[in-house]
């Protein structure tokens, strides 16, 4: 029987990029970073409901984590998005694109509560 280390090992690497692609890539998260920014400071400022953005998120918020999002809201700290997140049984690592309706039901109705 072949020890482990005799046994062939697969490489798994990124596929190479050229320098356009690269920069194309970087510009595309360049501007996924600032419109999130944006985003935070109008949820801060009341200018935006998140009740609207749970319920029909942008593409641009899809990889976006539900607890990032929450913490821009005003008189939501760590300790309220926790709880909150706890009690709709949804992970702090959750993405907005990776939450069920059931989650954003739950999450929303939760929100319009407190």
């Amino acid at each position: 029987m072949p020890s482990v280390s005799d046994l062939p090992t697969k490489s798994f690497t990124a596929p190479e990029r050229s320098l356009v692609q690269r920069m194309e890539a970087l510009q595309r998260a360049n501007a996924i970073r600032s419109r999130r920014a944006q985003l935070k400071r109008d949820l801060k400022a009341g200018r935006q409901q998140i009740q609207d953005l749970l319920l029909n998120p942008p593409d641009y918020l899809d990889s976006a984590k539900v607890f990032d999002l929450l913490l821009a809201v005003p008189k939501y700290g760590r300790v309220k998005v926790n709880k909150i997140l706890t009690i709709c049984r949804i992970s702090p690592s959750k993405t907005i694109g990776g939450l069920s309706q059931r989650q954003r039901r739950e999450l929303v109705e939760l929100m319009r509560r407190r």
